[in-house]
């Protein structure tokens, strides 16, 4: 049975959710059979700097937080815990997992990142507390460009994959399949935790969404 969201309900979906999509990265990238369209950048950044992927999730976060200044996008508190908590969590969770298993490992592994992104996608979104500085980049360049969001999107991730595989990141089937089944996965996660609207970008609705524990 879902409820309205308390402040504490929403604090706790947001920072749940982030951690949770950190452990995702995490998880992906830890199968090797090719990371999320922004991994693979941060993974080819990662090679050339001495940094951590977490860490460079978190400088190239805060990068695309600066390009919302002539987008004229105004971030929340969702937005800055964004930035950070995913970079920490990713390099928090990594460690923990085998670095490029078998297949018989990799490919669940693969999938259940993939799964458990869409999840954490649905609970910090259905926070309401400001978006991602990445799906803020592309929501304010929808606005001033008057492009589909579908068309932006692809744009910037078939960008940060291709500068990224140039860079030496990870590009494979788990990116591939992140990139068409995320989406519905997402979808399928806020009808049943009744955060539809707040995915969506309908913001009139009532918040809504289940215990996320």
């Amino acid at each position: 049975m879902s409820t309205a969201l308390s402040w504490t309900g929403r604090l706790s979906s947001l920072y749940i959710g982030l951690f949770l999509y950190g452990a995702s990265m995490a998880v992906v990238l830890r199968a090797g059979l090719g990371n999320i369209p922004w991994d693979v950048l941060h993974e080819g950044v990662a090679e050339h700097v001495h940094l951590s992927i977490g860490v460079v999730s978190i400088v190239l976060g805060a990068v695309a937080l600066l390009a919302w200044i002539p987008l004229r996008q105004m971030p929340g508190l969702g937005t800055v815990s964004n930035v950070i908590v995913v970079g920490l969590a990713f390099d928090a969770v990594a460690p923990h997992l085998p670095a490029a298993p078998g297949w018989r490992l990799a490919v669940p592994m693969m999938l259940g990142g993939i799964v458990l992104n869409a999840f954490a996608t649905v609970l910090y979104i259905g926070a309401r507390l400001g978006p991602g500085p990445r799906d803020g980049l592309m929501t304010g360049l929808v606005a001033r460009t008057g492009w589909s969001v579908r068309l932006i999107r692809t744009v910037l991730e078939v960008t940060v994959v291709v500068i990224g595989v140039a860079l030496g990141g990870t590009f494979g089937i788990g990116t591939v399949l992140y990139a068409v089944g995320v989406g519905p996965l997402i979808q399928w996660f806020a009808r049943v935790l009744h955060v539809t609207a707040a995915v969506s970008g309908d913001d009139t609705a009532p918040d809504r969404v289940t215990d996320p524990v």
